[in-house]
């Protein structure tokens, strides 16, 4: 059975200003250097087009990094390919991940909706982890799903940084 988890990164910043650093590759490139930080990240693939934004994330956890639970169902480092898509920008846009882990025994996908919120911004994180696994499959979703909350957190503390700086 799926376990969902809801995240909210708020910004004193417009949701105009939050989505033009989505936009924008040297936003992403600044969080992946920061994400380095805590494990191997890159940036893979980016676009911005009448669509939206779409890109393409690597990250790699040493297998030394990984709580004994994880270890039990993985034996090499564990390697997330995520996917990100937002809308074009209105009054708000909408977005959609996934991650996926090769020979990873789940799934991990969300939503995000940009809108605005009193004095600033808010992009909500809806995400459900699923694994297919019996005994340990629950304990593994809301080891993951509480790992992204982690991952968000760091991600939107990067964002408003950079979105000070100006």
């Amino acid at each position: 059975m799926a376990r969902r988890k809801e995240f909210s990164a708020r910004f004193r910043h417009s949701p105009e200003l939050v989505y033009a650093a989505l936009s924008d590759r040297r936003h992403w490139e600044a969080r992946i250097t920061e994400m380095r930080k805590y494990s191997e990240n890159r940036l893979e693939e980016f676009t911005v087009g009448e669509s939206g934004v779409e890109l393409v994330l690597h990250h790699v956890l040493p297998l030394s990094a990984l709580p004994d639970i994880a270890k039990t169902v993985m034996r090499s480092d564990l390697i997330i390919t995520r996917r990100e898509s937002y809308s074009p920008f209105d009054t708000q846009a909408t977005g959609h991940y996934e991650a996926t882990i090769p020979g990873g025994p789940g799934s991990l996908t969300g939503t995000m909706t940009l809108f605005a919120s009193d004095g600033g911004a808010v992009l909500r994180t809806a995400s459900e982890a699923k694994v297919n696994l019996p005994f340990v499959g629950g304990k593994l979703e809301e080891l993951m799903l509480d790992n992204l909350v982690d991952v968000f957190t760091a991600e939107a503390a990067i964002t408003a940084g950079w979105l000070d700086r100006g």
